[in-house]
């Protein structure tokens, strides 16, 4: 079975839904008008209910099945763009300074309205169908807000299922990983609260910058020879804040950065070094080191089981030969993981053209992707919800 025959239709109109969305891109939090064009569509689909506001700016659409039964299947799409500038120059870039579609939030949201509408109109299925569309998941916290507001209370689900659109896949390939497929992250901010001096005097400090490049170095040792070599975890430093003249010794420094990680206990390792590191160089300096350690994403969880589902709906669409069991670890994070955490399901890439990779300024996504996922996405629930 290729492209959904009634899908293929409308996939015109889903190019458009999607580079409307790519010109007025909003960041996390902020996707009001983009919510509202989504409620909007689904009520003119003819969705049995839309629910606005959930977790501030995400909404809900369910859809339910001609067929008689219990069960429920979640389908979930982010709406949010980074806050970067777009360098693409294409005819329908960013109006919106400083806010980009650059990782393909667009399509995503596109392809799950294409869902929505076919399974409004054909209903080839005996249950509850519910179209998840999450603010925020750009390290905000959007799937976290909208589970703080019930969501699985308000709208349980028996499984749920996401996708993510991949440039760097051969167009139309399908890969899904079984178990940890994506990493967990935390954010961190150190501050250390030295004494500063004037520059030629520095014997009068406690200086933060010497003690932030030593500090630096030290947490780069934790991977190394805290954590066990098949274990897969990244500490990365990628901010150092401090100083505003030559001449002065500053009394403050900020280090920050990331850390990645593919199990709890293996997080929890980290932090502990990362907090007993900083508390060691306190009072070896004699100064104040703050730890500000932030989990913000979860381990992605696929369930294999449901994996294997979700690979066999899309094979009928795609293809047998690219769909695909992926075995690598993706060391980038998704709020995705914490719905997982929640309800079972399995969370997918499908390829499309392209060469530039997302969170690039340059990254183009290939809307010949979007009548592809929204099959896959409307097929997934069909086959779970067969009579």
């Amino acid at each position: 079975m290729p492209v959904l025959p009634r899908i293929a239709d409308y996939a015109d109109e889903l190019t458009e839904i999607r580079r409307d969305f790519h010109e007025h891109p909003e960041i996390g939090f902020e996707e009001v008008r983009t919510s509202g064009i989504v409620a909007e569509l689904l009520r003119k689909w003819g969705v049995d209910e839309v629910h606005t506001g959930l977790g501030k700016t995400g909404v809900i659409g369910i859809i339910n099945g001609r067929k008689e039964g219990g069960r429920t299947i979640g389908l979930r799409a982010d709406m949010d763009a980074l806050p970067m500038d777009e360098l693409t120059n294409l005819p329908y870039a960013s109006k919106n300074p400083g806010a980009f579609h650059g990782c393909g939030h667009d399509s995503h949201t596109a392809m799950l309205l294409g869902a929505a509408r076919y399974l409004a109109e054909t209903r080839d299925f005996a249950g509850r169908a519910v179209m998840i569309f999450q603010p925020a998941e750009e390290g905000l916290g959007g799937a976290r807000a909208m589970l703080a507001d019930g969501l699985f209370e308000k709208f349980p689900c028996d499984e749920i299922y996401g996708m993510h659109n991949n440039p760097l896949a051969p167009p139309n390939q399908f890969g899904v990983k079984p178990g940890p497929a994506m990493a967990g992250a935390t954010f961190f901010d150190i501050t250390i609260n030295g004494v500063g001096s004037h520059g030629a005097m520095p014997q009068h400090s406690r200086d933060p910058i010497v003690i932030a490049t030593a500090l630096v170095q030290s947490l780069q040792s934790i991977v190394s020879r805290n954590v066990p070599p098949t274990e897969p975890a990244v500490v990365s430093v990628t901010q150092i804040h401090s100083g505003s003249a030559y001449n002065v010794v500053p009394d403050k420094a900020v280090i920050s950065g990331t850390i990645r990680y593919f199990a709890d206990s293996v997080r929890d390792t980290i932090l502990d070094r990362v907090t007993k590191i900083c508390a060691g160089f306190a009072e070896s300096y004699e100064v104040e080191i703050v730890p500000d350690l932030r989990p913000t994403f979860d381990v992605l969880m696929n369930d294999a089981d449901l994996s294997q589902a979700y690979l066999e709906a899309a094979s009928e669409i795609v293809g047998v030969d690219n769909a695909t069991v992926t075995t690598e670890l993706v060391t980038g994070s998704e709020d995705f993981a914490d719905m997982l955490k929640a309800v079972p399901g399995a969370y997918c890439t499908l390829g499309h053209s392209g060469s530039v990779p997302v969170h690039n300024p340059g990254f183009i996504l290939d809307d010949a992707m979007l009548p592809v996922g929204a099959s896959i996405m409307a097929r997934i629930v069909e086959k779970r919800l067969a009579a």
